[in-house]
């Protein structure tokens, strides 16, 4: 664990605080503290924490209830929340993980245990966003859902792709627009691979990828204005029209292969394309070259 970790824990018992704030700063984590649901929502809007411990009963709005309202939020995904729950409660261990908990502790609290368990879940969570990071910094558009159409998560490009259609400030997203949603409520099996949606001005593809769990469902987006695009693409790189083909491609996650396929080239002609992509656009690699056309075509 880092010192710049940062813990927050609620508990309606001050004695439960002291005694838990003791054991967690004597292991270089830094401790926030509330004392109820409603208090601990307040403060998750001014300072995102690592992790938050959360005491299952507490009057007023419970644990299950504050982590239900937590996880709402696309902002809270990866925010892990351990319950602290009585010996004999079983009810409760169920309730917490239905709520999103990703763990328990039992009371009284052991602190070698929880510290373990607070080390295991600060390391995942961290595993998690840097994955995140790592496909929205390929250029990445993909949204997450739930079963019901709900946005689970999101890359910041596909994020920022929807806000910039929308005409809409940089907030999280959290829903989905109404042609994607009703596409959705569809059995998967029997709907098209991907539709084209109107958002606001822009006309954007999205394209089933994958069901990963039982409850997330993986959507690409993409701009479907594509000769918009190409032009776009080709005034700011300078480059040939058949270089920006490619380029658009890249952008969109094409494989050199599939490339190939779709513009009838040859392997070696695609990179050819791609040398000369590169060295007009200041670049070494795909990525970077998909990364750049991304923001261009984003507007970002």
């Amino acid at each position: 664990m880092h010192s710049r970790n940062t813990v927050v824990i609620v508990d309606d018992s001050v004695e439960s605080l002291n005694f838990l704030t003791d054991v967690l700063e004597s292991a270089g984590l830094t401790v926030l503290v509330a004392l109820s649901g409603e208090s601990a929502m307040l403060l998750v809007d001014k300072v995102v924490p690592d992790l938050i411990l959360m005491d299952a009963m507490m009057p007023g709005m419970d644990g299950f209830e504050t982590c239900r309202r937590l996880k709402a939020s696309a902002s809270f995904v990866d925010l892990p929340i351990i319950f602290m729950t009585g010996l004999s409660e079983t009810e409760h261990i169920i309730r917490g993980f239905q709520a999103c908990g990703v763990d328990y502790v039992t009371k009284p609290v052991v602190p070698n245990e929880l510290l373990a368990r607070i080390e295991r879940h600060l390391a995942t969570a961290q595993t998690a966003r840097n994955a995140r990071t790592a496909i929205d910094l390929t250029g990445r558009f993909l949204i997450a859902v739930d079963a019901n159409a709900n946005v689970v998560w999101s890359t910041p490009q596909a994020n920022r792709l929807v806000m910039n259609c929308l005409g809409a400030s940089d907030s999280a997203l959290q829903d989905l627009p109404s042609g994607l949603s009703g596409w959705l409520s569809k059995p998967l099996e029997s709907s098209a691979s991907a539709i084209t949606v109107q958002m606001g001005s822009r006309s954007v593809q999205a394209t089933y990828i994958g069901r990963v769990s039982e409850n997330e469902i993986i959507l690409r987006l993409s701009l479907d204005d594509q000769q918009a695009d190409k032009e776009k693409l080709q005034k700011k790189f300078r480059l040939t029209v058949r270089e920006a083909d490619v380029l658009l491609w890249i952008s969109a996650g094409k494989t050199n292969k599939d490339i190939g396929e779709i513009l009838g080239l040859s392997p070696r002609t695609v990179n050819k394309y791609l040398d000369q992509i590169f060295e007009k656009m200041s670049v070494e690699n795909r990525a970077a070259a998909a990364a750049h056309a991304v923001r261009v075509l984003s507007g970002i």
